[in-house]
């Protein structure tokens, strides 16, 4: 009779559990989705500014507003755990260089010289990047993930070989694919952090120190360049990527891993290509060519086929 009464029991936990994650499902996957559409906003904001705010200042004004939204929420956690954030400064340091410092700044002058659609593409293949970081470190990929890297990496090859449609090769591919590697290094590192680095305390630091890290080369931008006339044009976007790409998108991310795992909210990530295409397409009139599309099929193919082994998916962003 015991041994009935657990079986049944056993059984009414699975269906609850089963249900429940049903339940969570829809939201998970809806806030999935409101992340990948913010962060596919992201290029689409940098291409719209690329004629009137210099890249550095970009990436300086994003982190900025970004680092004065989550301030009031992560600041004083992070006080309270600077013995340990000071432990591991130097994690935290490089983590900040390329996950805010480089690879905005990057994306910003790739967005000079290319369409918000290639930026978008070239960008999905950041998933292939980290993978080939994990081999150089040892680890053994197999046939699966090799031939998906093989084919995502021919179809960025192609991307860059034909341009942008009728604007042919373009500087601004091969700076999308430097920011794409400085991604896929800042997430190969974050697999490295150390436990007790996680939480709202990192966020707030390296947020904090890639601000700190672009002052000196946006001051001198400023110097060259000469700043920007603050327009409804210009802190619109500002804010934007301040707000919405940098802060609304990574809580919403977030909550939808807890809902339904990092390897579904990564499926839906995987739309993101499509979704700046689109973009680009409704609000700077950029036409995708059918090289583009050609493209596409091969890097998303590649992605769906080489990225994260089953359960697994690093965090994303734009």
């Amino acid at each position: 009779m015991a041994v009935l009464d657990r079986t049944r029991t056993h059984r009414a936990t699975a269906t609850a559990t089963a249900a429940a994650g049903r339940r969570a499902a829809g939201p998970g996957i809806a806030l999935a989705a409101v992340a990948t559409l913010v962060w596919s906003g992201s290029f689409v904001a940098a291409r719209a500014l690329h004629d009137s705010v210099p890249p550095v200042q970009q990436a300086f004004w994003r982190w900025t507003v970004a680092l004065l939204v989550v301030a009031p929420f992560t600041a004083r956690g992070a006080w309270r755990r600077r013995a340990i954030l000071r432990r591991h400064l130097g994690h935290c340091l490089l983590a900040a260089l390329l996950g805010v410092t480089v690879y905005n700044t990057l994306v910003n002058q790739a967005a000079l010289s290319t369409s918000a659609g290639n930026m978008g593409m070239i960008m999905a293949a950041a998933p292939v990047l980290m993978a080939a970081l994990e081999r150089l470190g040892g680890v053994r990929l197999g046939a699966r993930r090799t031939t998906g890297m093989l084919i995502a990496c021919a179809g960025v090859l192609l991307l860059i070989g034909t341009g942008s449609g009728a604007t042919g090769f373009t500087a601004g591919d091969l700076w999308m694919l430097a920011a794409a590697a400085s991604f896929a290094a800042y997430s190969a590192l974050l697999r490295r952090r150390p436990a007790e680095l996680a939480g709202p305390a990192f966020l707030f630091t390296s947020f904090a120190l890639g601000t700190a890290m672009l002052l000196p080369a946006c001051a001198l931008s400023v110097a060259v360049q000469g700043t920007f006339t603050p327009t409804p044009a210009t802190v619109g976007p500002l804010l934007y990527v301040g707000v919405l790409s940098s802060a609304l998108a990574f809580l919403a991310w977030n909550k939808a891993v807890a809902l339904v795992g990092a390897a579904r909210a990564g499926a839906v990530y995987h739309l993101q290509p499509l979704c700046v295409a689109g973009l680009s397409y409704v609000l700077l009139g950029e036409r995708p060519s059918w090289t583009q599309a050609a493209c596409a099929v091969l890097v998303l193919g590649g992605v769906v086929l080489g990225t994260a082994a089953p359960g697994r998916a690093g965090h994303t962003g734009g």
